[in-house]
């Protein structure tokens, strides 16, 4: 690999401490098979992390970025064998989370999670409640920087999915960019089932087979920032079924277990439906119930994804992947209902 390196250019003194960063040299890279079809922009924002699109735009119509020599465009698709000529590029200091991990770390910390399914084009795990699925927005590590931390022999490793920080089960993450494009295609023509276990407030007995909820979903933006999203009809459609399958009636308690069908997979879907309906999730700090969970002692989101049903991207081969429900769910019920304590709560089929 052929490098060069440019002195980087003095800081203007401004009175502040100066980011601390590192210069890249300029390197040739030959376009592998995982980042074969890749837009040429979207290859050097992975290649440039924390550097801004503007730079990257930049220096691609500059011309300091090169495919074969020749110059490209930020829409240029990648082919097998190219090869691309990254310019010398200042990026800011890895995070300190990033430091501190070590690889052996991060092995550690990934062996408590369980794997579900494993071969050379898929990673399906049982992301534990809490663990968001990618760093940003005050989350310094998430489930994908620590897979790529610990396996730093994979080249490639995308999420193909996501859930909610709160939200356990199943995620699947593609170790080819073949995989990821195959598995984007299924979901987005709806040929996967993906399925959710939840515990909803209050008893849902008007709820007969399998209801379906149709409701435009909106996403908006609270004044400290934060993302919500509502009922709105000028939202995105989306549709989720649900099917009772559990009521429990205690003297200072009400509550249902329901399975959830995703058909499309808008931002926090299935805890908006609930909460339409007016039997929001147990444990959701943003849609959710404060009193009944306060009476509950509710401390955690008692939604988990359970069940995942798609074609192999590369054998076309049926899937299906399925967990139990975590701890929390157990525990919770065996205080209400001894019938839980060794119940396994098998799903019932939404039609």
């Amino acid at each position: 690999m052929n490098k060069t390196t440019t002195p980087p250019s003095k800081p203007r003194n401004t009175g502040k401490e100066a980011p601390k960063t590192k210069v890249l040299a300029a390197i040739l890279e030959t376009v592998g098979p995982d980042f074969a079809g890749q837009r040429l922009d979207n290859y050097l924002l992975r290649w440039a992390k924390g550097v801004p699109k503007s730079h990257i735009y930049r220096i691609i119509r500059s011309g300091e970025v090169r495919i074969n020599k020749k110059r490209a465009l930020p829409s240029s698709r990648l082919v097998e064998g190219d090869v691309v000529r990254l310019p010398p590029t200042r990026l800011a200091e890895p995070k300190k989370l990033d430091r501190v991990i070590s690889e052996a770390q991060a092995k550690t910390l990934a062996t408590d999670i369980p794997i579900l399914f494993e071969d050379e084009y898929l990673l399906v795990i049982d992301k534990p409640s809490g663990l968001a699925v990618h760093g940003g927005s005050g989350v310094q590590l998430g489930a994908i920087e620590l897979f790529r931390k610990a396996r730093p022999e994979n080249a490639f490793l995308e999420l193909v999915h996501r859930l909610d920080r709160d939200t356990s089960g199943i995620l699947i993450m593609a170790k080819k960019r073949s995989a990821l494009l195959e598995m984007h295609r299924q979901i987005r023509e709806g040929l996967t089932d993906k399925r959710y276990r939840l515990i909803a407030h209050g008893a849902m007995d008007a709820i007969t087979g399998t209801k379906q909820l149709k409701f435009p979903l909106l996403k908006y933006v609270l004044e400290n920032g934060e993302r919500r999203v509502r009922v709105d009809p000028k939202g995105q459609p989306s549709h989720t079924n649900i099917r009772v399958t559990e009521i429990v009636q205690h003297d200072s308690a009400c509550f249902t277990l329901v399975e959830a069908q995703l058909k499309t997979g808008r931002t926090h879907q299935i805890r908006v439906h609930l909460q339409k309906i007016g039997h929001p999730i147990l444990g959701d700090d943003k849609y959710g119930l404060e009193s009944g969970d306060k009476q509950l002692k509710v401390k955690h989101l008692f939604l988990h994804a359970h069940l995942a049903v798609f074609s192999h991207p590369k054998t076309s081969e049926k899937i299906r992947i399925e967990t139990n429900l975590p701890k929390r769910f157990h525990d919770f019920l065996a205080q209400w209902d001894s019938r839980f304590l060794a119940k396994t709560l098998q799903p019932k089929e939404i039609d």
